[in-house]
């Protein structure tokens, strides 16, 4: 016995079933198909010929209890008349999300190239004290080539 306590159904005979009992449920299913197939269209004849006033049958407790569900929306068909080509197509949440998305990433990047951002405030300074920096060790550079062009003409002398 396993451990579990279980016993494996691995290695068990298998169940196979028959040719005639397979033949034998398909007829079975095939009339049974018949049947309802008749049915049906006997009782669409009998629809046809019933007048429009009765309403279809109820599902379940719909019969018995008037239920005005506020939510459920019947579909309307609108006629070719009524329907407005040039009226604006209302967006989706995701869509209307989408273009404000892109709308205010424009916005941003216009203040940004403006300068009043405050990222780009900051960039402007940091750029500010590099330029300084630069300007600085240039004219550092300068200086000590004029000093050692001094020098070199003083020794020449």
């Amino acid at each position: 016995m396993p451990r579990g306590g279980r016993k494996s159904h691995k290695g068990r005979g298998k169940q196979f079933s028959n040719p005639e009992e397979i033949d034998r449920q398909m007829k079975a299913q095939r009339e049974l198909e018949a049947k309802e197939g008749a049915e049906r269209e006997s009782s669409e004849s009998e629809e046809e010929s019933s007048s429009d006033d009765e309403e279809p049958k109820r599902k379940g407790v719909e019969g018995i209890i008037e239920i005005e569900n506020p939510n459920r929306i019947s579909q309307k068909s609108k006629k070719v008349v009524e329907v407005d080509v040039n009226a604006p197509k209302e967006l989706s949440r995701r869509e209307r999300e989408e273009i404000e998305k892109q709308k205010a990433k424009e916005r941003y990047m216009k203040l940004h190239l403006e300068g009043k951002t405050d990222q780009a405030r900051a960039d402007l300074a940091r750029l500010a004290i590099i330029k300084k920096q630069r300007e600085d060790a240039a004219k550092k550079r300068e200086d000590l080539r004029k000093e050692k062009d001094a020098e070199e003409s003083k020794s020449k002398r």
